[in-house]
């Protein structure tokens, strides 16, 4: 199931020869990065290589869990700027694209550490990254730390497992998604073997939804648009709907996912309003139609069943242009599926 080709006892080597690693994740972090990040910081301190988690933006407090020690900060400039600059390294995971980095990538750019990317984003061959470590068959980039401490024959504790465990499970959408394989499934037998408490790891995830959350939920029932016979949906979430629900960004995950469950429905859009010149859109099928290949068209990228993009730009212009674009590709992928 794994991608062979990589090397992860030189990469293990490589670590061995450091001091101080930075890590990271993408803007907006999930379970997975976090997961990742959680596991490697706990092998760096086996390692006695001083690390640090450190996100462009913040976190959702779902994943608090994972952040008992502190270990996860939010970068701050006057903080963070010249600790990263002593690093030997910086460990990626996740990100999708180093923009995704934000103001940790310009950090890491300035000061010019060395970087290695940990990730399973198709076509991922970045060169803003020093090395990629890429295997895009892997369900999330946590299977792949677990293949790292597996190969290199690590100690493998409850620590690390609860990261890891987080990785796969959000990935996997809690081990329903098509892109589930029989590995995650002995991952996760193992990480509950190891002690980690997949109920309260579930719960903490997915069963804390705040009242602002409940009611954008309420709105969007209210506001859903259903086209091409039913089969794909897409919904709005602009500022005035924030306001009225006292939400904050992280508020607006998980929708484009639930959308996604209703009967019928194979392909969820959500339009999230950051500002008055930005949105982000976010895709998701139950694994009829590819999809990625349009949020690429508007610079963005995913897997091919989960993507998005960042659009600057009015809102309305947005909608309609994106919109257009995914009837045009739902159209196209159901001729060439006749």
């Amino acid at each position: 199931l794994f991608d062979h080709m990589i090397n992860w006892k030189n990469l293990f080597e490589k670590l061995s020869d450091m001091n101080r690693i930075v890590l990271s994740t993408h803007e907006n972090p999930d379970g997975d990065g976090l997961g990742c990040a959680y596991a490697m910081h706990h092998i760096a301190k086996k390692m006695n290589i001083d690390s640090k988690i450190i996100t462009a933006t913040k976190f959702s407090k779902q994943y608090n869990f994972l952040n008992q020690d502190n270990c996860i900060e939010l970068y701050n400039y006057d903080i963070h700027y010249n600790w990263i600059k002593d690093a030997d390294a910086a460990f990626i995971f996740d990100v999708g694209d180093f923009v995704r980095l934000r103001d940790v990538g310009r950090a890491l750019t300035e000061n010019k550490i060395y970087t290695f990317n940990i990730d399973h984003h198709p076509s991922l061959e970045n060169s803003s990254f020093n090395e990629n470590y890429v295997d895009t068959a892997a369900a999330a980039t946590g299977e792949m730390i677990y293949e790292f401490i597996k190969k290199n024959e690590i100690n493998f504790t409850k620590d690390e497992a609860i990261g890891v465990y987080t990785a796969v499970m959000t990935d996997t959408g809690s081990f329903r998604h098509s892109n589930t394989n029989s590995n995650c499934h002995k991952i996760a037998m193992e990480c509950i073997e190891l002690g980690v408490n997949s109920s309260r790891v579930y719960q903490s995830i997915y069963e804390n939804r705040t009242i602002a959350q409940v009611s954008i939920l309420s709105e969007l029932s209210k506001n859903l648009n259903f086209e091409l016979d039913g089969e794909f949906a897409w919904f709005v979430i602009d500022q005035d709907l924030m306001i009225k629900a006292k939400a904050q960004s992280s508020d607006v995950d998980g929708f484009t996912d639930f959308v996604r469950t209703i009967e019928g429905v194979e392909v969820s859009l959500m339009f999230y309003q950051i500002d008055n010149e930005n949105c982000r859109i976010n895709f998701r099928s139950k694994g009829s139609y590819v999809l990625n290949g349009i949020a690429q068209k508007f610079g963005g990228g995913g897997h091919k069943f989960a993507c998005g993009a960042k659009i600057q730009g009015n809102i309305n212009e947005t909608i309609s242009m994106v919109t257009s674009e995914t009837k045009d590709s739902i159209l196209n992928q159901r001729q060439s599926n006749l």
